[in-house]
């Protein structure tokens, strides 16, 4: 059995994992013009792009001793590849959702079974191993949003590029675990039963408490990573690069500080976690300026950073009993909260404050219309046949959205949906460009505000952690510190 080349392949997956994270986020906005989306609509697809994780750590991670890590892993393979090119050959939204699905189906049959393959190659070094492992899910976010960069500022701006990235490290992960021996999960080679860790987990109070606030600190951490690219980019700022600095900084403070970080009580770094979170949220909320995002992101991220792991941690050494079901449910819980409820909740958040940002600006939006409705009907007329089609489709939107208005005096909720018709689908002609960028100039500022107001609304859970996490931390502190439970045998408790 070759350790390096397993432990290796492992990384190389979760880089596929976190660059499907890091491509997802970038491609949102382009997908919401392309497909002619809400940003409710494209925060399901994002949400998919992440709930789906949930299912197949919930169903697969309990069989992972019956199917085997290898037969696991080669499902998150199928997973990766086919999710992939089911989105890049997408002709609508439920193709894009269902690509998304299968995308984060493999993410979390990756979770399902790296973790317990790295803790069973290395069971003296559990900690550091498994540290060195997830390294690569703030890095491999990292690869991933500075490749989409750089496509951009080379004018390699096609999503479906963006999205055949995640092909290449699955690829080698691929090659890395063909022909190689996977040993027994540790809890085979143990001989803990099931039983027992289901037990040790759902009947103590203290990790229903855990498993409420791991769907807060997950929400807090990816929700927002998800609309970062769409929302910054939609004020002229680089989204992307913002991105790809946050998880950088979570890389490299992961990697060097938290061996420092982690000697202190993990109950007062949570606190601590979620005062600096909520501050950057809320701070990276009013962000105008490329400068201002990146000093919002920086506090963000340091806030965020240590969630994941700590709370993993805590979890595993107060309530060790819950053993590998403990920590599957705590990310399972993380990453179904976000898919499910943050990530579309922060859509229909930014739709409503966007709509609200449009009315404001009623003028410009029926004027700009107007001018759609006299410029892209004749050059429609000049316009192959299926564009011909889309052409006629985007000014019959803008035409309903105008005769609402002048029947009731308002905007309509499709105004912005119309906008994006009117921009994706515009005749290859200057003055349709011309027009295209007066719509632009409409809809981004809108777009913009609505997606900050949506971080502004998730910032304040951070409140309800800072209440429980310094209720435990005060309780440590009462009772002498933070001090770790350790498992006693039925013969210890007689003896």
């Amino acid at each position: 059995m070759n350790k390096k080349r397993l432990f290796v392949g492992s990384c190389f997956s979760l880089i596929a994992t976190s660059v499907c994270f890091a491509v997802i986020g970038a491609i949102m906005g382009a997908l919401k013009e392309q497909f002619v989306l809400s940003n409710e609509q494209v925060g399901y697809i994002g949400g998919a792009a992440i709930w789906g994780f949930t299912v197949s750590i919930f169903v697969l991670g309990p069989l992972c001793d019956v199917l085997g890590m290898r037969n696991l892993l080669r499902f998150a393979l199928l997973c990766h590849a086919a999710g992939a090119l089911l989105m890049i050959f997408a002709s609508g939204y439920w193709m894009l959702f269902g690509g998304a699905l299968i995308l984060s189906l493999g993410n979390g049959t990756v979770e399902a079974a790296c973790n317990p393959l790295v803790a069973t190659l290395y069971p003296d070094q559990k900690t550091k191993k498994l540290n060195q492992f997830h390294v690569w899910f703030p890095g491999g976010i990292v690869i991933g949003g500075v490749v989409c960069f750089l496509l951009n500022q080379v004018g390699q701006t096609a999503w479906q590029l963006k999205l055949a990235l995640i092909l290449v490290p699955t690829v080698i992960y691929g090659i890395l675990f063909i022909g190689q021996k996977f040993p027994a999960t540790e809890r085979v080679q143990s001989g803990v039963t099931f039983g027992g860790m289901v037990a040790g987990a759902l009947l103590r109070p203290l990790f229903l408490i855990l498993l409420a606030c791991m769907a807060i600190t997950a929400s807090l951490e990816l929700g927002p990573n998800r609309w970062v690219p769409a929302v910054l980019e939609a004020g002229g700022i680089a989204g992307i690069l913002v991105l790809a600095y946050i998880n950088g900084l979570m890389a490299v403070l992961r990697f060097f500080a938290g061996p420092v970080v982690h000697r202190l009580s993990p109950t007062g770094i949570l606190v601590s976690s979620a005062v600096l979170a909520g501050i950057g949220l809320y701070w990276l909320s009013f962000a105008e300026t490329l400068g201002m995002a990146i000093a919002s992101a920086t506090v963000f991220a340091v806030g965020v950073c240590y969630f994941w792991p700590t709370m993993l941690g805590v979890t595993s050494e107060r309530v060790p009993k819950s053993g590998a079901l403990g920590l599957a449910l705590m990310g399972g819980m993380g990453m179904l909260i976000v898919g499910v409820v943050t990530t579309p909740q922060m859509g229909r958040i930014a739709d409503r404050f966007l709509h609200e940002k449009l009315a404001e600006n009623q003028t410009a939006a029926v004027t700009v219309f107007e001018e759609v409705v006299n410029t892209y009907p004749p050059l429609a007329e000049g316009s192959p046949g299926l564009f011909k089609s889309e052409i006629e489709k985007a000014v019959e939107g803008v035409r309903q959205v105008l005769a609402e208005d002048a029947q009731t005096g308002e905007l309509p909720t499709e105004t912005a949906n119309a906008m994006r018709g009117a921009i994706s689908n515009a005749p290859k002609d200057e003055a349709a460009e011309a027009v295209v960028k007066k719509l632009k100039g409409v809809l981004d500022p809108a777009d913009n505000y609505g997606g900050r107001m949506s971080f502004r609304y998730v910032a304040p859970f951070a409140i309800i952690l800072i209440i429980v996490f310094g209720i435990l931390f005060l309780r440590d502190r009462a009772g002498g510190g933070y001090k770790a439970e350790k498992i006693t045998s039925s013969e210890d408790k007689h003896t």
